[in-house]
């Protein structure tokens, strides 16, 4: 058995707190803001839920569910939640952040009637959750598209479709008889 003597350990340690410590000092040096990622790229636990947002969409678990309003909490910063009686079971429907959601202007309120499309998720608060595709006001027939088929939020890239208009592939609001497996509308691409 071979040993060896010295200070070796504690050389690769100070290296290692030399490191820590240069680069802690050129985090300090940054601009604020410099080392965020792009708007919706990096997801992160919601409160409560554990949800993970923007991500956290598993195409695995798409379903549909139908309902009314009960609540809407627009936040400062963060995601859009809706909550909806689905039958007997509430759902808190995660939309988009307030901002996109604002941008949009739609009209949600307590008592309007909605399907919404979605991946379906159970919370670590036991509650049920489904961060939302595609929301259909059904007394009007108007849709909002949230996330593309693979689930990709459209407010992380460019809202316009190939055509260059809000009316494309991509737009968020659609008219009348537009998705949700319906016939006609502008739509989702070619299959």
């Amino acid at each position: 058995m071979h040993r060896t003597t010295g200070n070796h350990g504690i050389k690769a340690a100070g290296g290692t707190v030399l490191t820590v410590l240069l680069l802690a000092f050129s985090l300090l040096l940054c601009p604020p803001g410099a080392l965020a990622a792009p708007a919706g790229e990096e997801s992160v636990s919601l409160p409560r839920s554990g949800i993970p947002y923007p991500g956290g969409f598993d195409q695995n678990t798409v379903g549909e569910i139908r309902g009314n309003v009960t609540r809407i909490t627009i936040p400062a910063s963060g995601p859009v939640q809706i909550q909806i009686l689905s039958g007997r079971d509430p759902y808190t429907v995660i939309a988009s952040p307030s901002w996109y959601w604002k941008d949009i202007g739609v009209e949600v309120t307590e008592g309007t009637e909605l399907r919404v499309r979605g991946s379906k998720a159970l919370g670590a608060d036991g509650n049920l959750y489904m961060i939302a595709q595609e929301i259909r006001l059904l007394k009007t027939g108007r849709s909002l598209v949230l996330r593309d088929e693979s689930g990709r939020p459209f407010w992380t890239g460019s809202r316009f479709g190939s055509s260059g208009s809000q009316t494309g592939f991509g737009s968020p609001l659609r008219g009348p008889g537009g998705s949700m497996g319906s016939p006609g509308g502008a739509g989702r691409g070619r299959r």
